[in-house]
């Protein structure tokens, strides 16, 4: 059975004890509405670990918008019941006060890395992220911690993060997990209508016709705009980037000569989608 912690205080102990037997402890951090591509990531962390924490907390300080932030889903429960299926030990799920208690007064930020794309449409979004991670790892004390590719950005920020810190926790990558029809499984699919999900594949298909485009050697700006006109023929109403990017630094790319990322942000209905292939 899946143990419910809400305080640090209570977590230490148990990792403590945990640790003391030379177990190695597995973290996945997540917000909670979990799917399958959360639970892959569980698996993952059972896979690579001795003992397997997931923690739930939906984190104020990385939503620019409050509406976004008030819908998004919370299901305790129902994630309760999968991790219980996923043989995780514990469900860290503490409160808000847990994380930024009163007087809180502390924001780590990454340069760089994290200020194009998502950065540059969701000002203070990253910083958020940083911030609750170094909490989440200085509270589960986790030897390992496993975050998808489909937030292919934060990747890369916990990984810098974690390296400018010396934080003794190792960063695992894993693929991103996709429904039938190719869209990149979200906790916000859920928002979307009926019809909307029947247009939403359309993001996923249009960055694979542009990446092959690439590699057969068509032109990477006109290989993009051909995508994007796509997509927004399809019903998206806003393409906020559909950008090459390196692989190394997120730096800008023209071309698949070396590693690139393809990574897009788009609109459907009021949803907001991400995803990234490679190139």
């Amino acid at each position: 059975m899946t143990e419910v912690i809400r305080t640090s205080a209570e977590l230490r102990d148990k990792v403590a004890a945990w640790k003391r037997s030379g177990m190695l402890v597995g973290v996945v951090p997540t917000m909670g509405a979990l799917h399958d591509g959360h639970l892959s990531l569980a698996r993952a962390a059972r896979e690579q670990s001795d003992r397997v924490i997931v923690t739930i907390f939906v984190n104020p300080m990385q939503f620019n918008n409050a509406s976004d932030l008030d819908k998004y889903p919370r299901d305790e429960a129902h994630d309760l019941a999968l991790l219980e299926a996923e043989g995780v030990d514990v469900l860290f799920a503490p409160g808000v006060d847990e994380v930024y208690p009163d007087g809180f007064a502390t924001k780590v930020s990454v340069t760089g890395i994290s200020e194009p794309l998502e950065g540059a449409m969701r000002p203070g979004h990253f910083d958020g992220v940083a911030t609750v991670v170094s909490k989440l790892f200085g509270m589960t004390q986790a030897g390992r911690a496993f975050f998808g590719e489909k937030d292919w950005q934060q990747l890369q920020v916990v990984k810098r993060l974690v390296d400018d810190l010396n934080i003794p926790v190792r960063i695992m990558g894993c693929p991103t997990i996709r429904e039938e029809d190719g869209l990149a499984m979200s906790s916000r699919n859920v928002r979307l209508s009926a019809e909307e999900r029947a247009q939403a594949p359309v993001l996923h298909q249009q960055m694979q016709a542009a990446a092959g485009a690439i590699r057969a050697g068509t032109d990477a700006g006109a290989a993009l705009e051909t995508a994007k006109e796509a997509i927004l023929a399809a019903g998206f109403h806003d393409v906020e980037y559909l950008e090459l990017r390196t692989v190394d630094g997120l730096k800008p790319a023209t071309d698949a000569a070396k590693p690139v990322r393809m990574l897009a942000a788009v609109w459907l209905g009021d949803v907001r989608l991400i995803d990234n292939i490679a190139v």
